[in-house]
């Protein structure tokens, strides 16, 4: 074999391999891994804004709440969430500084003890989309 043929197919093997890395990664490094069974991304809890923080904390005391709604049933209508029976996912408003009203974002957790819940969702657009908060 010539020294021109080795080089040609050197350089073949060389470009298979870099397509064959380019066709297997095409997902973006700031993917943020996804729950098996769900379309429910995970966000770390630095990831909240620092309300999101205030309220976790609320959470794992027992209160108390700003809203009435916090810490009610929330039914998961938009099946966005892994299903779980009715009751076991609860909802609470995080705070938007600036509004008078509660806004869009909220914290739900699920579990059977609402002090220690089995994980929490957030999410910043009245459950358009959730992303577990991870620790």
């Amino acid at each position: 074999m010539g020294t021109g043929r080795r080089v040609l197919t050197l350089a073949t093997l060389v470009l298979a391999a870099v397509g064959t890395y380019l066709v297997q990664d095409q997902t973006p490094a700031t993917t943020p891994p996804v729950l098996p069974g769900s379309a429910v991304a995970s966000l770390a809890v630095a990831g909240l804004p620092a309300q999101g923080n205030e309220v976790l904390v609320m959470i794992r005391q027992g209160g108390p709440f700003r809203y009435e709604k916090d810490g009610t049933v929330f039914g998961n209508r938009e099946r966005l969430l892994p299903s779980q029976k009715r009751g076991y996912y609860r909802e609470y408003t995080v705070p938007t500084p600036g509004l008078s009203h509660r806004g869009a974002r909220r914290i739900v957790c699920g579990g059977q003890q609402p002090k220690r819940p089995d994980a929490c969702f957030y999410t910043d657009d009245h459950y358009s989309s959730f992303r577990l908060i991870v620790e």
